[in-house]
């Protein structure tokens, strides 16, 4: 484990639903998940903070039922149900870990997770907690990217990590141009600009706002989100730096 000091003490982790999926992509692997606690529990262990926002693309792609004439309230909801079944498992395996968590949700299921309250939410953070926040921002129309920077801000995150299947920002789709060119740094703007579809525009716009940094690297390379945290060179910094 790398001896260096933590940069950031409190983090927000976006995954897509792919971080816990099975091997063709779709549903939930335990073992995915069993994983990716691990890599969490190093970042614990540096006493940062850490918040987690999942999608639900392993479950349900609202784009296909919207696509089939289904309305996009109707498949928001749905997806917003499903970031909450992969909150809860991923709670599960940070649990059989060791890792204390708490799921927040913005649609509110007590049975399963808690209301989604802001200063309770950074009081379990300061309480060494890892709190996966479900449910979207709890209203369609808004990505899960978007429900990420909101609820960075809320929280008073000093930085927003997306993690992706691919190591960095390109300026096209590294799986189908492999001569893509990757971006080490971006400007909020740059990223607007160049509509690289890294998140969407809202996202950026809210972090660009806030002046909150963005990272967006691999999770599935070892080692890439502690090397973010301590402040090493990994993957795409996006910020207001030119």
């Amino acid at each position: 484990m790398t001896k260096k000091k933590p940069v950031y003490g409190r983090i927000l982790l976006k995954l897509g639903g792919e971080a816990i999926a099975g091997p063709q992509g779709f549903g939930i692997d335990p073992k995915r998940a069993e994983d990716l606690s691990c890599e969490i529990q190093r970042v614990l262990d540096l006493g940062v903070q850490t918040a987690i926002v999942i999608g639900a693309g392993n479950l349900w792609r609202g784009r296909d039922g919207i696509e089939r004439g289904m309305e996009q309230a109707t498949a928001d909801y749905m997806g917003m149900l499903g970031t909450v079944m992969n909150s809860m498992a991923l709670m599960d395996a940070l649990e059989r870990s060791g890792i204390v968590t708490r799921v927040m949700s913005a649609l509110e299921m007590r049975a399963v997770a808690e209301p989604y309250i802001r200063r309770r939410a950074i009081r379990h953070l300061e309480k060494g907690r890892v709190v996966i926040l479900g449910g979207g921002t709890g209203n369609p129309y808004f990505s899960t990217d978007t429900a990420a920077a909101l609820r960075a801000m809320e929280i008073e995150a000093n930085i927003l990590i997306k993690a992706t299947r691919v190591d960095g920002v390109y300026e096209a789709d590294p799986e189908k141009d492999p001569h893509a060119k990757r971006f080490d740094h971006l400007t909020y703007i740059d990223a607007l600009n160049r509509r690289l579809e890294v998140m969407d525009s809202t996202a950026i716009s809210l972090c660009m706002d806030n002046e909150l940094p963005i990272i967006v690297l691999s999770m599935w390379k070892m080692d890439n989100l502690i090397k973010a945290v301590v402040g090493d060179s990994v993957g795409t910094l996006i910020n207001d730096r030119p």
